[in-house]
């Protein structure tokens, strides 16, 4: 009966680990998709890609994990040379302290770094951060 009662009590720990695991994986996902301005079937592919990269991603630490998503999200935004180089350093630099931000948040920070990096005042900024918001 002892044996049973801890059966049944390892495999619950279990699956609520699994489930907590799962949990986070989706909420990664879908403030990745929310950051790549994705909608419908687009939004649908990403997901299921996202959900079920599990093995493929599980041998990679944390920042090798943050490089492939910054790699990805700078070639989505057709960046090369320098501008390239600066969204990778402001995107790798990201810390834990930008954990608590939403993906909007997110959005305007890596926008305002990239407008500052390409040196844009006025109405230049203004174009430049409307296009870089909005995703197109």
């Amino acid at each position: 009966m002892k044996k049973l009662v801890l059966a049944l009590l390892l495999s619950s720990f279990c699956l609520s680990v699994s489930a907590a695991t799962q949990q986070e994986k989706m909420k990664t996902c879908n403030a990745d998709a929310s950051t790549k301005a994705l909608t419908g079937d687009d939004r649908k592919a990403f997901m299921k890609t996202c959900l079920s990269a599990d093995s493929a991603d599980s041998g990679l630490t944390a920042q090798q994990s943050k490089m492939k998503t910054c790699n990805a999200d700078a070639s989505s935004k057709a960046l090369k040379g320098d501008d390239r180089k600066a969204f990778m350093k402001t995107c790798l630099s990201a810390d834990s302290a930008d954990s608590g931000l939403t993906a909007q948040q997110n959005k305007m920070k890596t926008c305002n770094a990239d407008a500052k990096t390409r040196a844009l005042n006025g109405d230049e900024r203004k174009t430049f951060m409307k296009t870089c918001l909005s995703g197109k």
